[in-house]
């Protein structure tokens, strides 16, 4: 009985580790590809505005909220509330995630101690011009990610980003801000030119973004 019971479960063990194996080879971000994760997009029109947004991404997207059906359709208030057409929900800002085989420039940057993580979100993201509620939303996002490593090296994306996922708003903003976050973790700190990040002025009909993603190749 005991030899029939031992068998059943070494059975059962080999079918989760085989279905386990073929999650892992099936998955789109274990073959290379890069995971754009949590962009949220800000809107803040000077007054209440219908915007359309439209996301042109070299990669497949993996989740949008609300749902993007050829771009996102909404009225935007001052304060950033967003109210979508299609469905007439409320929203704070528009969601999406993709992965893409593309690889950000991580020629500069910063290497940041694991538990150092928060301080260096804060310190950073409010010089590149995001407001509190925009970066406490990003640090509770990436913080418990993040201080989980020994050492990450960060670096913010430039014309890379914008030539990887092209946004197209109608009516355009008048001012647009998007931080992507690239990181690496790292066991030792390591020796880097350090990034010369530059502060953001809102004008008028502003947009800002916000995401980051984890790079799977060796920095360039």
């Amino acid at each position: 009985m005991k030899k029939t019971i031992c068998l059943r479960k070494i059975l059962l063990m080999s079918s989760i580790m085989l279905l386990f194996t073929a999650f892992l080879t099936g998955c789109d971000i274990c073959k290379g590809q890069s995971g754009t994760k949590k962009p949220v997009i800000y809107l803040y029109p000077t007054t209440e505005q219908q915007v359309k947004v439209q996301l042109n991404y070299d990669g497949k997207l993996t989740c949008t909220y609300p749902q993007y059906n050829d771009g996102w359709d909404v009225i935007a208030q001052p304060d950033g509330t967003l109210t979508n057409i299609v469905d007439n929900r409320e929203y704070s800002y528009l969601y999406w995630e993709g992965i893409t085989n593309t690889e950000l420039d991580m020629s500069r940057g910063f290497v940041v101690k694991g538990e150092d993580t928060e301080k260096f979100l804060q310190e950073k993201l409010e010089y590149m011009g995001l407001i509190p509620k925009e970066y406490n939303e990003f640090i509770v996002y990436w913080l418990p990610i993040l201080q989980e490593n020994a050492y990450n090296f960060i670096t913010f994306a430039g014309n890379d980003y914008e030539d990887l996922a092209q946004l197209k708003i109608t009516p355009e903003p008048d001012s647009i801000l998007r931080v992507m976050m690239v990181y690496k973790p790292l066991d030792k700190p390591i020796q880097v030119e350090e990034q010369e990040l530059k502060p953001f002025t809102r004008i008028g009909f502003t947009v800002v973004e916000w995401g980051g993603t984890q790079a799977k190749g060796a920095m360039k």
